[in-house]
């Protein structure tokens, strides 16, 4: 009983030495480095930007060049993309009648609806200054599963029932 005792006091001054004073390791070069609490070395994800500043504090700031695709253009087009979704995706239903032009028409506005909604994310999640590779390959992907999805649909809207016909008959399965 005493050699438990013992043994108890000794795992609880441990395990008490452990909270009150860091474990002192040396790495491989022999400094000594200080770990508490850590089980893995600090990785970040993203390297840190670029230290660099150009000119003085009292530059203007550079005003970037205008392109119809971006800015009130592009906000205007995304706005009436949307708008036009809800109209094409309640007349089938409503209507009762299942044109393929209207059908195609709904099918190419959901793919650019599309395009344009994870556009915008990767150019909110991956910044041209901070990562360019990876904006490039994201964009580079985003336009291939874009085409991938019309030609889908299109093959979809050709040689089977078509979109409208399909939420259709899932609707009433």
């Amino acid at each position: 009983m005493a050699s438990f005792m013992r043994q108890s006091s000794l795992l609880r001054q441990t395990c008490l030495s452990a909270f009150r004073q860091p474990l002192v390791t040396k790495n491989v070069t022999g400094v000594s480095q200080v770990v508490a609490f850590h089980a893995s070395a600090k990785k970040q994800i993203l390297p840190p930007p670029q230290q660099v500043i150009q000119g003085t504090m009292n530059d203007p700031a550079p005003i970037p060049e205008s392109h119809p695709s971006e800015g009130s253009y592009h906000w205007t087009f995304e706005r009436i993309v949307s708008v036009g979704l809800i109209p094409l995706t309640i007349a089938p239903f409503a209507a009762g009648s299942l044109n393929p032009v209207m059908d195609a028409v709904l099918c190419s506005l959901l793919v650019v609806h599309s395009h344009v909604g994870f556009q915008a994310s990767i150019i909110d999640y991956f910044p041209e200054r901070r990562v360019p590779k990876t904006r490039t390959s994201m964009n580079w992907l985003l336009r291939a599963m874009t085409l991938t999805t019309a030609v889908g649909l299109y093959e979809f809207e050709t040689n089977d029932v078509g979109l409208t016909e399909a939420i259709r008959r899932v609707w009433k399965a």
